[in-house]
Formats: structure tokens, sequence, C-alpha cells
């Protein structure tokens, strides 16, 4: 176990609680509308531009809606392991929002052993590390994998 500080690769959209991990989003509250990521100056709900926002935590669960194997290393800032691995992209609709959040496939999941709508569950996940830190992002695995 390492004795670095495990922090989110993206500061704001993670809780980092280690045992039941969300995401963070918004609510716009006129509108019943969830956000994610959350970095949005206005509602994107048709008219509802200036409603009043509130940060939730997301739903930590959801059924997988679709997934593709990437064979092909993305550009910086994407951080790659070298050598290059493919890995899985899962698009999960997540339970109470009804919103499709994508995410890496959890390492160890082989990608043949899922099925779209299956429960999927959000873990954490190092993307890379730094001589103080670990980055930590979400993954998805099958719920009791």
């Amino acid at each position: 176990m390492s004795n670095k500080k495990r922090v989110p690769a993206i500061d704001g959209w993670l809780d980092m609680n280690e045992s039941d991990p969300h995401l963070l989003g918004y609510l716009d509250e006129q509108s019943g509308t969830y956000f994610f990521p959350k970095d949005v100056s206005v509602s994107a709900a048709p008219g509802f531009a200036d409603a009043p926002r509130k940060e939730v935590a997301l739903s930590n669960r959801g059924r997988l809606w679709s997934y593709t194997t990437n064979h092909y290393k993305p550009p910086e800032p994407y951080v790659s392991p070298e050598p290059f691995e493919p890995y899985t992209v899962a698009a999960v609709e997540l339970t109470k929002e009804r919103m499709v959040v994508l995410g890496q496939l959890a390492d160890g999941i082989d990608p043949t052993s899922i099925e779209v709508g299956q429960e999927m569950q959000l873990v954490l996940a190092t993307l890379y590390e730094d001589d103080e830190n670990e980055y930590v992002v979400w993954k998805w695995k099958p719920v009791g994998a």
C-alpha cells in the first residue's frame, strides 16, 4: 500500500469516499435536471438558464448502456501506461439521474464478460502518480465483481 495521498485527478469531480465513492454533479432545482461534470456556468435545461443549482452526490450505480474497447493511444492530456494497452470505456446510465456517464472499465474486468443492461458500480482507481500523490479517477465494474 502506498503512503502517497490519494487526490482526484480533477478537483471537485469525486467525493473520494473510498468505501462508497460518488461523482459530484449539479442538480438544477427548478427543472430537476442533473449535470456532470458540474463545471457549467448556467443550466442547460431549456428555459432554466438562470435556475439555481446545488452540488449533489450522483448515484454510484447504474445499468451498462453501451461499451467499446479502444485499441489506439489517445493524444495528450490522456495519461497512458507504457507500453500502451487497449482499454474499455463503459457508458453507464445512473440509476436515479437517468443520465449516461462514461468511464473506463475497472482493471481486471474482461470486457467479454460484460453485457448491456448489466448493473454496474463506480469504483476509484489510480490514473497516475507523482512523488507525492496518487491521482484518482472513477471506473466502472459489474456489481459483485
